[in-house]
């Protein structure tokens, strides 16, 4: 199984989102007849075949994912299920532009080290046991998404979560999706959540102005399905934390490299595996300069930061002349550990199990090494590394020079460069960035970190507040100062934040569309007319019918659990919203001639909407997919026990609170 089926269904979830809020009220208009037979017709047939044929390409793969979403825009509306307007619909609903607008937000806080900020807080709390990390993200994200969109929380949090998993080592994998399922989860802890939960008492109150319910229902209020809410993400929580080495893949084969060599170059290097931090003692004789100590010439080994304890600052790329005194810290680079735990016994000095002090200024995020080859024009050509006082004038650290394939750990000093040479170097992101405007160097690898743009920091956070002000408070001030009928889709309050982004010069218009996954959203937005065909010929209505008739009588708490086990089904077909749209009045219906209560009935149909696990059939999912390097058989095999975990869980919360 591929990652593709992964996107088909995370479609097919967002497909019916705008399909479904126009198709409300005939729904609603049904409702009075929810459990009569439906009678089986050909384009319900003709849509189900459909259905079968996507997946199949998807499984195996015969075009690319955004293809089969194409394939679906050109063939539904020839077959004539959908309008020719309905078929490329989808490439302009809210769901697909809000999660345009959101990445492009996401991003732009991202270039200009807001989310570095969010990382650095959350490393302070949780430090490196992955455990804590996944709580702690998860458990955030889950808040987040209790008081605005599920996606849009865990756009915002993506890069802070990717910047975390290269910062400790710990694979994205295993980060984003315990993020991205408690995403979806916490829109479940309020009644504003979660689209679902916010149609609730609209559904209600068309039910009861429709007057089939035996007496009229309360609406819920906001807080009303919390205790369910809470206890479901601490199930997903725990779930991971004592299954997530079980049920998540270790690392992708997708997910970037973050070695301290790169890739490419990693078999001239092999030596140099990582970096190693080492405290000095109090009683050390620090009157030696780097140069007099010769740590390099004597044990192999560049020193490459210092931690001045009695000044509590840091130097990176520190210059001969600097001193290792009493009590500081230092991170090297070295041919191995063996030769690091050789120097350390000899000087007397603590080597570190990892990366503390320097553990976020010598992140993959911030800093590396590259390889630079001497051009011809350099200024370098003809001149010894002491000459030209190399870490001084280059701002960076040279670790290794290979010349006529031979590669010098020592004795650099004394060699002379020449056309062609290359210099394996450590420093900073931006100083990279800033040789590679010279004529010094040819790079032989893409630099891996971002050049930020902190300046920005404050505008970034202003569009961001802005856009999500007009999310909540643009229609309630409306109606505040007399115009109830001035309202603004989530699509625009969010292109709003991302157009703020372009204009303060956040990111060029070139960075925002390559921040956006326009696979994703061409897939999105091909298959969203599925949905609507799925909807439209009465097919979703059909199967729904045909499975509450076949139920019978039962039990409250069976035929609860089946309402449950039913939403889940379709919102992994139709969509969450879909799915509440259409089951909300059937299982009302159907609630009362059952003996249950139908406000409760309602409740488990919008909660259960957001159990959708198994395969990325949610926007969240598939934004995630990728940046995760996540198969189908992934979320098969994570969101499967999930999937179980959040019908026990609902039920017995259910059976034991309400």
């Amino acid at each position: 199984m591929k990652s593709r089926i992964n996107q088909l269904f995370f479609v097919l979830s967002a497909v019916t989102v705008f399909v479904l809020l126009i198709s409300a009220n005939p729904v609603f208009a049904a409702a009075e007849k929810a459990v009569k037979t439906v009678i089986f017709t050909p384009q319900m047939g003709i849509v189900m075949g459909v259905l079968v044929l996507a997946i199949l390409l998807f499984i195996f793969e015969f075009v690319r994912v955004d293809v089969v979403g194409i394939i679906m825009m050109v063939s539904l509306p020839i077959l004539g299920v959908v309008t020719p307007k309905e078929a490329i619909s989808g490439l302009s609903s809210n769901a697909v532009v809000s999660i345009i607008a959101v990445i492009i937000i996401g991003a732009g806080l991202d270039k200009t080290g807001c989310m570095n900020i969010l990382a650095r807080k959350i490393l302070k709390i949780a430090g490196k046991a992955e455990s804590r990390i996944v709580t702690l993200i998860s458990g955030t994200v889950a808040i987040i998404s209790s008081f605005m969109q599920n996606i849009g929380a865990a756009a915002l949090f993506m890069p802070a979560a990717i910047r975390i998993g290269k910062q400790t080592g710990i694979p994205v994998s295993r980060i984003l999706m315990p993020m991205g399922f408690c995403a979806i989860i916490g829109g479940t802890i309020t009644l504003v959540g979660a689209s679902p939960t916010i149609l609730l008492n609209d559904l209600i109150d068309q039910a009861n102005s429709l007057g089939f319910m035996p007496e009229k229902i309360k609406p819920l209020g906001l807080f009303t399905q919390t205790p369910i809410g809470i206890a479901l993400v601490a199930s997903a929580i725990i779930y991971f934390i004592f299954l997530g080495r079980f049920v998540l893949p270790a690392k992708s084969e997708d997910e970037e490299d973050t070695g301290l060599v790169p890739a490419s170059i990693a078999d001239t290097y092999y030596m140099i595996d990582t970096i190693y931090e080492i405290e000095v003692p109090d009683h050390f004789d620090g009157t030696k300069t780097l140069q007099q100590l010769g740590i390099r010439e004597n044990y192999y080994i560049n020193i490459i930061a210092i931690y001045h304890r009695s000044k509590k600052t840091k130097t990176l790329a520190p210059r001969r002349t600097d001193r290792l005194e009493p009590g500081d810290t230092f991170a090297a680079i070295a041919q191995g550990r063996k030769s690091v735990e050789k120097f350390a016994d000899a000087m007397g000095f603590t080597l570190k199990s990892g990366l503390d002090r320097f553990a976020e200024d010598l992140s993959p995020n911030n800093s590396g090494l590259m390889e630079g080859i001497i051009t011809d024009r350099s200024e370098l050509v003809g001149k010894k590394i002491s000459e030209i006082h190399f870490t001084e004038a280059l701002d960076t650290v040279p670790i290794t020079i290979c010349t006529d394939g031979v590669c010098h750990f020592n004795d650099l000093s004394d060699h002379v460069f020449r056309t062609g040479d290359a210099v394996l170097m450590f420093g900073t992101w931006k100083v990279f960035y800033w040789l590679k405007t010279k004529s010094t160097f040819t790079f032989t690898t893409e630099i891996r970190g971002e050049l930020m743009r902190e300046n920005k920091a404050g505008a970034a956070i202003f569009w961001l507040g802005l856009a999500l002000s007009l999310v909540l408070g643009f229609t309630p001030f409306m109606e505040l100062i007399g115009f109830p009928d001035m309202k603004l889709s989530l699509s625009v309050c969010l292109l709003t934040g991302a157009l703020g982004m372009i204009l303060s010069k956040v990111l060029s218009v070139d960075e925002a569309y390559d921040s956006v996954d326009w696979m994703t959203v061409f897939l999105l937005g091909g298959l969203i007319p599925l949905g609507l065909a799925f909807q439209k010929t009465g097919a979703a209505e059909f199967i729904a019918n045909t499975i509450m008739t076949a139920i019978g009588s039962v039990p409250t708490i069976v035929f609860l659990l089946v309402v449950g086990i039913l939403t889940s089904f379709f919102t992994l077909v139709v969509s969450n919203v879909g799915a509440t749209v259409l089951l909300v009045p059937l299982c009302m219906s159907m609630a009362v001639k059952a003996g249950a209560d139908p406000r409760i009935t309602a409740m488990v149909v919008a909660i259960a909407a957001s159990n959708t696990f198994v395969l990325p059939t949610h926007q969240v999912n598939a934004l995630i997919m990728r940046p995760g390097g996540y198969k189908t058989l992934d979320y098969a095999k994570a969101g499967a026990g999930m999937t179980v975990l959040f019908l026990v869980v609902l039920i017995g919360m259910l059976y034991l609170f309400y």
